[in-house]
């Protein structure tokens, strides 16, 4: 989701270097029951039980609405990911646009509104709100804010890489990244992800496994992470184990969320995977489920490169 200050006043350095003193992110850190809750939110949303995240955001909301405004569409945003259901993306957008939070949480409200616009289709505008936010977190000694900097900055070295006398401090970023997704208390999802397309990116799909199979570890009945397993593995072309990761995938998509974009994802993946494997007929099989009609309907919300390389391969 998918995600993130180079606050310069006196007061606002001196807290951050005493936040500094804590060994994880001190930024975000709420009083400890509320913390508790928090933790127990993102739990059951990363087991895709969005609905007993929710309730357990109420709780949340009376001790720090602005906390639980972020914490909340933060959900939700992983809900679009996971069932691709835009009314929950616009939901996010609306509520992110219009709630209001102290410090950091105020900060990470902007990076992940500028996600859910650019993800409904303002992408300058989404851009631009990502860019402010991020460039907030920059000074920033805690961990976490300086993760979600990772992730813009990260982007921004990788644009500017072909140029020469550029800084490239991807390495350091990638590093930041690793440490969070690792060991963040509320966030490390959110860190995980990107990472490990990072890697995926770069080509380096053995440590991209890495990151997602230590994300699978942490949230075993995440479906996200699943898919996104089978992605590394079939580009270490271990056609058999992503190609069963992905029949099981498609299985439970249509019968959770019918024939939905994380549904046609597994359908166009195993098409791709079996034609490499060198078995046509399965193929083939999986390709022609793509001249359903309700195919249409979500076409526009489907990854974009996994989208291009059917067409290039002419099963779309």
């Amino acid at each position: 989701m998918l995600l993130h200050f180079g606050i310069k006043t006196v007061a606002w350095a001196t807290l951050l270097g005493a936040l500094d003193a804590f060994a994880g992110s001190s930024l975000f850190s709420l009083p400890q029951e509320l913390q508790q809750q928090a933790e127990r939110s993102v739990a059951f949303a990363l087991k895709a039980d969005y609905k007993k995240s929710y309730q357990i955001l109420e709780t949340i909301h009376a001790g720090n609405p602005g906390a639980a405004c972020v914490l909340r569409n933060v959900t939700r945003l992983s809900e679009f990911d996971d069932t691709g259901d835009t009314l929950v993306l616009e939901k996010a957008a609306k509520e992110l646009s219009t709630c209001t939070a102290e410090g950091g949480w105020d900060v990470l409200r902007a990076f992940e509104l500028g996600y859910a616009q650019s993800a409904l289709g303002s992408s300058l505008k989404g851009a631009l709100g990502t860019r402010s936010a991020a460039k907030k977190f920059e000074d920033s000694e805690d961990k976490d804010a300086q993760a979600f900097y990772a992730i813009y900055a990260y982007y921004v070295d990788d644009g500017l890489s072909f140029l020469p006398f550029v800084s490239d401090d991807r390495e350091a970023y990638l590093k930041i990244l690793e440490e969070r997704s690792a060991n963040s208390e509320l966030f490390w999802a959110l860190f995980a992800t990107p990472l490990a397309w990072m890697y995926y990116d770069k080509q380096e799909y053995g440590k991209a496994l890495k990151v997602v199979e230590r994300a699978i570890s942490k949230a075993p009945a995440n479906p996200v992470f699943w898919q996104m397993k089978a992605d590394m593995l079939y580009k270490l072309k271990k056609y058999a184990e992503a190609a069963k990761i992905y029949e099981k995938s498609a299985e439970e998509y249509l019968k959770r969320t019918g024939k939905s974009v994380r549904y046609f994802c597994a359908i166009g993946n195993l098409s791709r995977i079996y034609l490499d494997a060198g078995d046509s007929e399965k193929s083939k099989f999986y390709a022609d489920k793509f001249l359903d009609p309700d195919y249409e309907k979500i076409e526009k919300w489907m990854p974009g490169s996994l989208v291009k390389d059917l067409k290039k391969k002419d099963l779309l």
